[in-house]
């Protein structure tokens, strides 16, 4: 089985520093340095599209641009790659939501995955006029994404739920094909959303042993619903062609971080919800000492990002060499990010890909004669060793 790769668009604004956001945190100034324009966005996406990513991940909430919209846009300007689009199940009708996606389908040639977000933050929730508690927002969920399902079967659905109802809903037109659902979520509630719902479950990166069992955990709960489920992971990426230069992109990263912003970051991410993000914050507490968690596993990007923050960081071999670990332990899926994603795409894209199509781990995903070079036939170009 060939692993996938998905890569993302950064709808915040992009820099050569992190750029914070997400779960409280404030976009960060370097967020102004590459504004996300769809210009620059296509940039991105056409190159993920090149390099061999599957999809692209884009995120949701007050702090970047809304991902339906931008990634609609930019999907004119690609031809295969998909998009990731995160969305909140609780700011639109399942009517309306099943209805946009099949729409989405339509237009883009099937070329939409959805990434189903409850939302964490019940302060970030209420400015959208939602004022369910975290747990009745995930049972909200549950009931969205049943009358979702339904309506792409094709199905007519009279729901009348603890918290959605809908009396004779149906498509005229159906998505073809049925978009796949990702879900992430620590919390118990979660995890039976998922085990009855996910495609994909998706985990923000925590070392393979932590990750092993949130797998082993989902899997239990999918097994009592006659599921299965794939398994993703949440990363940003540094990888170099030394060992050495690429941990030197990792302090060059930290040296730009304010200690007063660093501060206000993690106090405003340890009043989060999220299980998912005090577990990132367990991983660092806070001190820029002792950031590398597991061998090639950095966290600092999460000292001033909410969501995913950990980084695997290394040369193209070791960051080969970590993903072989993750996908041993149960994960196929990836979704990767690195500051600025444009160059770090090609970093990733023609340092580390070719080094799993020779393992067998990876194969080229689209049907093209333009697909990028060997390493070997890479560096006989390039003249280097």
């Amino acid at each position: 089985m060939s692993l996938t790769f998905h890569w993302f668009l950064p709808t915040n604004g992009d820099s050569r520093h992190v750029v914070g956001g997400g779960h409280g945190a404030p976009v960060t100034a370097a967020g102004g340095d590459r504004p996300p324009t769809v210009g620059y966005l296509t940039q991105i996406a056409r190159a993920a599209e090149h390099l061999g990513f599957v999809g692209a991940l884009t995120p949701t909430g007050a702090w970047c641009e809304d991902a339906w919209l931008t990634t609609a846009m930019v999907s004119q300007n690609t031809e295969r790659l998909k998009f990731l689009v995160a969305f909140r199940p609780g700011f639109v009708s399942p009517t309306l939501a099943a209805q946009m996606a099949s729409t989405y389908q339509r237009q883009t040639g099937g070329r939409l995955l959805l990434n189903v977000v409850t939302g964490g933050e019940s302060h970030e929730q209420r400015g959208y006029g939602d004022f369910l508690d975290k747990d009745a927002r995930y049972a909200r969920t549950g009931e969205f994404l049943s009358i979702v399902r339904d309506l792409w079967d094709g199905k007519t659905v009279d729901l009348a739920g603890e918290h959605l109802r809908v009396e004779d809903a149906k498509l005229t037109r159906l998505p073809d094909p049925v978009p796949q659902i990702y879900f992430g979520g620590s919390s118990p509630a979660a995890g039976q959303v998922a085990a009855r719902h996910a495609e994909v479950y998706l985990t923000w990166g925590e070392p393979p042993a932590q990750v092993a069992r949130k797998i082993a955990w989902i899997r239990s709960l999918a097994a009592e619903q006659g599921r299965t489920v794939r398994f993703g992971i949440r990363l940003h990426v540094i990888t170099r062609d030394t060992s050495d230069q690429a941990w030197a992109e990792a302090r060059r990263l930290l040296d730009g971080f304010d200690p007063e912003t660093v501060r206000a970051v993690q106090t405003g991410l340890g009043r989060s919800e999220s299980e998912g993000q005090q577990r990132m914050l367990a991983l660092h507490g806070g001190s820029l000492d002792n950031l590398e968690i597991h061998p090639n596993l950095w966290a600092g990007i999460g000292l001033v990002r909410g969501g995913a923050g950990t980084a695997l960081v290394g040369s193209h071999a070791e960051v080969a060499e970590r993903i072989a670990e993750y996908h041993s332990v149960g994960i196929d899926e990836f979704v990767f990010s690195g500051y600025p994603h444009l160059e770090e795409a090609y970093w990733f894209g023609e340092g580390v890909l070719p080094l799993l199509r020779d393992r067998g781990l990876w194969s080229y995903p689209f049907r093209t004669s333009t697909q990028p070079p060997t390493v070997q036939a890479r560096f006989a170009t390039s003249g280097r060793p």
